[in-house]
């Protein structure tokens, strides 16, 4: 499971001076923190590499991001204690938890704790408008798809609703940037994009070239919620200059993550910050306009660390003690 470190420091002595979180015990506080995104492109990576930087600003610890695989290697990394925090999905997880991870199979991952809802994921498809594909029924027979890094939520989920709503296609593989490049190119037909909105690869993408991004029909959407761990999600016509209206897909919620042995008082004070500074996160990635207390009912999987159960129960939202880690 090889990783590229992408490292920021950041400290802000006027702001520690008077912080509470300084003002307390910090003697088991790490001197550094990593968060597990995924590739370059895509949202985990611009959301996660931000967050942790805003978190290394304000709280006087050094942090940054590192780019990975995405939400299973994630979810390896934090179980193992290569990686202190991280970012999922919620179906990944549920493997992960399970043994059933394709990176550990038989390995159940159970030493992974909730800190705070993300966003949902929406799994929408982007062709070029010069290929005349406008419908997921529209994708030729033998199609090339891009479904993003391996075993990212997207390569563990997307191929699966395909072959379920009758698509045959050949799997590509890679970052989202690179797919993005490879579409552009004309070296495969579509990508099937799992990620926060706005993705930055299809933004980027709309910047030099004319695309279509495809929903899903009525009957497509129910199949696919009927099958898989999802729920339908509509992407606002406002998300991208490519949308005319809104677009009909379906989606799966995130999570950030910590290692459950990390110390209470620390990802306290972080879920504090987070969950206390939204329009601050909203400027990181519009995305986290969802990354809000009320969505904390989202998590149905991840067992909550200590310290994040803390700050929602003292702020009024109930997680009762058997969802806690203990």
């Amino acid at each position: 499971m090889k990783t590229q470190s992408v490292f920021a420091m950041a400290f802000v002595s006027t702001f520690a001076a008077t912080s509470p979180a300084i003002a307390q015990d910090r003697s088991d506080w790490p001197d550094n923190f990593t968060v597990g995104t995924a590739s370059q492109g895509g949202t985990y990576f611009a959301y996660g590499s931000g967050w942790a930087n805003f978190v290394a600003e304000n709280l006087g610890v050094s942090g940054g991001a590192e780019i990975t695989g995405g939400p299973m290697q994630n979810m390896a990394l934090v179980h193992t204690g290569d990686l202190k925090f991280g970012l999922t999905t919620m179906g990944p997880a549920q493997e992960s938890i399970d043994g059933n991870s394709p990176l550990a199979p038989g390995m159940k991952m159970d030493n992974v704790c909730a800190m705070f809802p993300m966003y949902e994921t929406p799994f929408s498809v982007t062709a070029l408008s010069s290929s005349g594909i406008t419908s997921i029924s529209d994708i030729p027979d033998g199609a090339t798809i891009g479904f993003g890094p391996a075993g990212s939520t997207s390569d563990t989920y997307f191929p699966r609703i395909m072959e379920t709503l009758g698509v045959n296609f050949e799997r590509r593989n890679g970052s989202w940037s690179d797919l993005g490049g490879q579409l552009q190119d004309g070296l495969i037909d579509v990508v099937a994009f799992a990620a926060g909105i706005p993705i930055p690869a299809v933004s980027q993408l709309e910047v030099q070239t004319d695309v279509t991004i495809i929903g899903m029909t009525d009957e497509e959407a129910k199949k696919v919620t009927a099958n898989f761990p999802v729920s339908e999600f509509t992407i606002p016509a406002s998300t991208y200059q490519s949308l005319n209206e809104p677009s009909r897909v379906v989606s799966m919620w995130n999570f950030a993550m910590v290692n459950c042995d990390m110390p209470e008082s620390f990802v306290y004070e972080i879920t504090k910050l987070t969950m206390e500074n939204n329009d601050k996160m909203v400027s990181i990635h519009k995305a986290a306009k969802n990354s809000i207390p009320e969505n904390y009912t989202k998590n149905n999987v991840l067992p909550w660390h200590p310290g994040a159960a803390r700050w929602f129960n003292e702020n009024g939202y109930t997680i009762e003690d058997s969802k806690i880690n203990q």
